[in-house]
C-alpha cells in the first residue's frame, strides 16, 4: 500500500467520486439517492441521502475490505498508535463485545470490574466468558465508584492464574482513570490480554497533558466512541489492537455480530472525524480543557456544589483525572443529580449529558460556545437558589457490592419465574436493572438481590432516574432464576 497521509479521507473521497459519477442505482437501499422518500429527503437533506449507499467494488466492503476502507483504517491506526484499527458502526458496545469475544471462548474467565458499561456483561451472557469481578474504589463522600486498586487486581490475578484477560474501565464516565499502565504490565506478566472501555476516551489519543491512552501502556485492545469526544456520528466506533493480537482473527468475531450492510454515513464520518483530530486534535482539547476548567471554577464559587477534578488523585483508584470531564456533586444543595438534570432540561433548556443519585455530569467539546457554559453556570446558581433545601434522607452512593451466584450466561438462559421486584429479595436475577445513563447494572444476571438493592431501585424511582434491563417495561417485576 502507498504511503498515506493523515490530510486523506479514502472514504469520504471515495463517495465523492462516486456521486460525481452520476451512476444509475438499480440497488440498495431503497430510497434511490432520496428520490424515493421525499419527506426523507427533506428532513435529512438530499447530500445526506446520496451518501446513504450500499457497499460495491469502487467504496469497498467492511466485511473484508481491501481498498479505501482498508487505506482508512491504516490512517486510524497510525493516528492512534494501534497496530490495527477496525470501523465499528454497531457503537461502542460492539467493539467492547468484539474484545472480550476475541481474547475469552465459553468457560475462560476475565478479570473485571463490576462498574462496567451493561456491553461488557452482555458480551459474558452471548460468549459463556466467566468474570471475576474487582470491586471498584468508592469516594464515600460523593458516592461515585473510582478506579480498580492494583493491590485488588493483584489479588485477583493471583487467585485466577488460569484467567484469559482483564478489562479496564478507562476513563469512568465521571473521568476517574486507574493505573493502567501497572495492570497492563502486571496482566502481561501473567500472559493475560488487557481490554479497555475506552469510550469516553477518545481526546487522551490527541490531547495535551490528558491521562494516558490504552495504546501508549501497551494494552492489547481498547474500544473508542469517536462519536463521544471524537466528533463523528451516533454510534460510530473504532476498535483497536496492539501487540499479538491477530488481525483476522478479531475480524472474524467482529463479524459475528456487526452489520453487513455498514452505513456509509457513519464510515465517513469516522474517516473525516480521525483526520480531523489527527491535525487539529491537540489545539481542539486544549480548547475543551480550558472550556471545562472555567466552567469548574464558576461553579464551584457556588456555595453547595463541587465540579471535582485532579485534586482527588490518590495514586491508586483514583490514578490521574480527566480534565474535560465536567463532573458535579449536587447533594448538599440538597438535590440528587438527576432532580437538578430534570429541572436543567425541563425549566432551562439545557441538556447535560447525564445526572444520577448524587452527581451529574456535562459533556464539554470542541463544539461549546462560551455563553453556553455562562448559561449553564447561571442556571445551576439559579436552581440551588430556588430549590435549594437540607441534604437529609438522600442516597450517599453509587456503587452496592454484588453477591455473584451464577454466571451472567446461565443465570440469563435459566428457566426463570416473575414475581414483583418489591418481593424478590433473596433470590437470583436472571436480567439486568439499571440506570440509563450510564448503563452500569445496579443488578445484573447471576447476582443475589438483596433488601439493599431494592431500596436503591425505589429511590432510582423516586428520582426520576430512567431505569432499563427488565422484561417488564415498568420495572414493576422481575425475571429472577427458579429454585
Amino acid at each position: 500500500m502507498t504511503q498515506l497521509s493523515q490530510q486523506k479521507a479514502p472514504i469520504m473521497e471515495a463517495l465523492t467520486r462516486y456521486k460525481s459519477k452520476r451512476v444509475v442505482p438499480f440497488d440498495v437501499p431503497g430510497h434511490k439517492r432520496g428520490r424515493g422518500n421525499k419527506e426523507l429527503t427533506d428532513f435529512l437533506g438530499e447530500e445526506c441521502l446520496t451518501m446513504d449507499v450500499n457497499s460495491m467494488k469502487p467504496l469497498d466492503n467492511l466485511c473484508h475490505p481491501v481498498s479505501v476502507i482498508a487505506e482508512a483504517e491504516v490512517l486510524a491506526a497510525e493516528a492512534f498508535g494501534a497496530k490495527h484499527a477496525f470501523f465499528m458502526v454497531n457503537g461502542t458496545t460492539s467493539a467492547v463485545q468484539a474484545m472480550i469475544m476475541t481474547a475469552c471462548k465459553s468457560g475462560e474467565k476475565i478479570i473485571m470490574p463490576r462498574n462496567v458499561h451493561r456491553s461488557a456483561i452482555n458480551s459474558l451472557i452471548i460468549s459463556g466468558a466467566i468474570p471475576i469481578y474487582v470491586n471498584p474504589g468508592v469516594d464515600k463522600d460523593l458516592g461515585i465508584p473510582l478506579g480498580m486498586s492494583l493491590s485488588d487486581v493483584k489479588r485477583a490475578i493471583e487467585e485466577n492464574l488460569d484467567a484469559k484477560a482483564i478489562l479496564i474501565n478507562n476513563p469512568t464516565y465521571y473521568g476517574i482513570c486507574s493505573n493502567m499502565k501497572a495492570i497492563t504490565d502486571l496482566a502481561h506478566l501473567h500472559g493475560m490480554l488487557v481490554l479497555v472501555d475506552e469510550a469516553h476516551g477518545t481526546h487522551f489519543y490527541f490531547g495535551k497533558d490528558l491521562p494516558a491512552s490504552a495504546m501508549s501502556v501497551g494494552a492489547d485492545m481498547a474500544s473508542v466512541s469517536m462519536h463521544k469526544s471524537g466528533g463523528s456520528l451516533t454510534q460510530s466506533s473504532f476498535l483497536l489492537i496492539n501487540n499479538n493480537v491477530s488481525v483476522g482473527y478479531t475480524r472474524q468475531i467482529i463479524n459475528l455480530t456487526q452489520t453487513t450492510s455498514g452505513s456509509y454515513l457513519l464510515l465517513s464520518s469516522l474517516d473525516i472525524s480521525r483526520k480531523n483530530l489527527a491535525l487539529n486534535g491537540e489545539e481542539i482539547f486544549q480548547k475543551v480543557s480550558d472550556m471545562a476548567q472555567y466552567t469548574r471554577d464558576e461553579i464551584n464559587k457556588i456555595n453547595g456544589y463541587y465540579a471535582f477534578s485532579k485534586e482527588l488523585l490518590n495514586g491508586d483508584t483514583i490514578f490521574d483525572f480527566d480534565v474535560t470531564k465536567l463532573s458535579v456533586h449536587t447533594l448538599d444543595i440538597g438535590l440528587a443529580g438527576v432532580e437538578v438534570y430534570d429541572i436543567l432540561r425541563d425549566e432551562y433548556d439545557i441538556q447535560i449529558e447525564f445526572g444520577d443519585l448524587g452527581n451529574l455530569l456535562a459533556y464539554i467539546s470542541v463544539g461549546d460556545r462560551h455563553r453556553d457554559l455562562e448559561r449553564l453556570v447561571a442556571a445551576l446558581a439559579e436552581i440551588k437558589r430556588r430549590y435549594g433545601k437540607e441534604k437529609n434522607g438522600l442516597f450517599d452512593q453509587e456503587y452496592i457490592n454484588p453477591e455473584v451466584v451464577m454466571t451472567p450466561q446461565e443465570a440469563f438462559y435459566s428457566p426463570k419465574d416473575r414475581l414483583p421486584i418489591s418481593e424478590s429479595a433473596g433470590n437470583v436475577s436472571s436480567e439486568f436493572v439499571m440506570c440509563y445513563p450510564p448503563g452500569i447494572p445496579i443488578v445484573a444476571p447471576g447476582e443475589r438481590i438483596t433488601e439493599e438493592i431494592l431500596a436503591y431501585i425505589e429511590y432510582c424511582k423516586e428520582k426520576g432516574c430512567f431505569l432499563t434491563g427488565t422484561e417488564d417495561n415498568q420495572i414493576e417485576f422481575i425475571n429472577i432464576v427458579r429454585e
